[in-house]
């Protein structure tokens, strides 16, 4: 055991057929959630592997921050419920939570907001970095290129060994993600960057930076911003999803955390992690009126069909994902500060959720509505661009990923990773000369 907190409840005996092999593997469990087999004296006690691709059945690590029960649609931060959180807290109180385990008290919490707010701005040398991207490069693109350069520019704390290196390192990269985000969006709208503003919360200094320009004065509005910081709590962690894996198997083997961050962001740009409600969006343009959802319910069903139902459905939620009815309210909220009554987009969404749960075919699968769904809708309507969705994703991440890479690296059992596989290849064979193959 590592000398955390398991807690064991007996063990599972293995046997492998046609021998006397046997293997008493320890049956551990946590606070909450299924017991785990122990199955690192496995290949030693039978001479065999697991097989477990995409890791679905396998934990890699002990964590302490986030737990999801799919089946009952429950998500829980440090053991808080999400919807309490989304309800009663902020971001940054909440980044608190995931970094250190508990909710900070008054001062604590002034404490961390401030130190977070003193470093949003970057070094001014990497304003130069912008110049080498096309103007028409993807802000994933940008971010995964600025956020591992910032390396190159903090020599004095990159000692991932050394407690302080590595709070110094978490502030930087809460602090900046969100400024490279938004200097992305300038870059590529051929607009002059804004720079950070210590007047303004986290949210509302990503907002001040996405959309102020220099000629006008810019106000941000209470209910937007907070809409917000909503999507980024709601998106700051979950489990050991692909993009979180990846900081972790990066970080065992000793990276900086601005590499192991930058490989992140890469893990979450796929259309299956990050991209999704990018997705949607495009799904509810092809569908384009509520009275083309039958036809398009018809191709998501046909095998023979390239149709998918976007939005719906999730790889560890087999109920209503509980993001999701947070994002619903939210959705209107927007609009109606926004002064959108009718809006076909929005329309068109609640129509097709109406349809795909009362249909058994989606229902029969558990492919309820997750957080992607309506969060799209919402960043539209607020001004952001489709492709920094993906972006704001990595901005309200970032915060699990920094608070992922520090538990693993104080975890006195983490090694560096290394899965194993079942090689299905050509056996050991001689090589042939050039004239003998056919």
């Amino acid at each position: 055991m590592n000398g955390m907190s398991y807690t064991g409840t007996g063990t599972v005996t293995l046997s492998l057929d046609g021998t006397n092999q046997t293997a008493s593997l320890p049956l551990i469990a946590g606070t909450t959630g299924p017991s785990v087999i122990d199955i690192r004296k496995l290949y030693a006690d039978l001479g065999i592997f697991t097989f477990d691709p995409g890791y679905g059945g396998t934990a890699a690590c002990e964590s302490k921050i986030t737990y999801i029960d799919g089946d009952a649609g429950v998500l829980l931060y440090r053991g808080y419920p999400i919807e309490q959180l989304a309800e009663h807290s902020t971001f940054l109180e909440v980044a608190y939570l995931l970094l250190n385990g508990e909710l900070p008290n008054a001062e604590q919490k002034a404490v961390f907001e401030r130190g977070v707010i003193r470093h949003t701005m970057l070094h001014e040398q990497i304003r130069s970095f912008f110049n080498g991207f096309r103007r028409d490069a993807h802000p994933m693109a940008v971010l995964c290129g600025v956020v591992g350069a910032m390396s190159a520019f903090y020599h004095d704390s990159l000692d991932i060994n050394d407690p302080e290196h590595r709070r110094i390192s978490a502030f930087r990269l809460i602090a900046k993600v969100p400024t490279i985000a938004a200097w992305a969006h300038k870059y590529s709208s051929g607009q002059p960057f804004v720079y950070p503003s210590n007047k303004y919360g986290y949210a509302e200094n990503l907002l001040h930076m996405m959309f102020a320009v220099p000629t006008e004065e810019y106000r941000v509005s209470p209910v937007l911003a907070r809409a917000l910081d909503l999507i980024l709590i709601l998106h700051a962690d979950h489990e050991q999803n692909a993009s979180t894996s990846t900081v972790r198997l990066a970080g065992s083997t000793g990276a900086n955390p601005f590499a192991c961050i930058a490989a992140g962001i890469a893990s979450l740009w796929g259309p299956a992690h990050g991209g999704a409600n990018e997705a949607v969006l495009k799904m509810l343009g092809e569908i384009g009126h509520a009275r083309h959802i039958p036809e398009f319910i018809a191709k998501v069903k046909d095998k023979n069909s390239n149709a998918r139902l976007m939005g719906f459905g999730h790889r560890v939620y087999k109920n209503y994902d509980p993001r999701a009815k947070i994002m619903q309210r939210t959705c209107h909220e927007v609009l109606a500060e926004l002064g959108i009554k009718d809006d076909p987009l929005l329309d068109l969404a609640v129509e097709l959720e109406r349809v795909a749960l009362h249909d058994d075919y989606f229902v029969s699968r558990k492919l309820y509505p997750n957080v992607d769904f309506y969060s799209g809708i919402i960043l539209k309507a607020m001004g952001f661009p489709t492709s920094m969705f993906t972006a704001l994703f990595a901005v309200a991440r970032t915060v699990g990923w920094v608070s992922q890479w520090l538990e693993m690296i104080e975890d006195p059992s983490q090694r560096i990773g290394r899965p194993r596989q079942l090689y299905t290849g050509a056996a050991q064979r001689d090589y042939p000369p050039l004239a003998a193959r056919g």
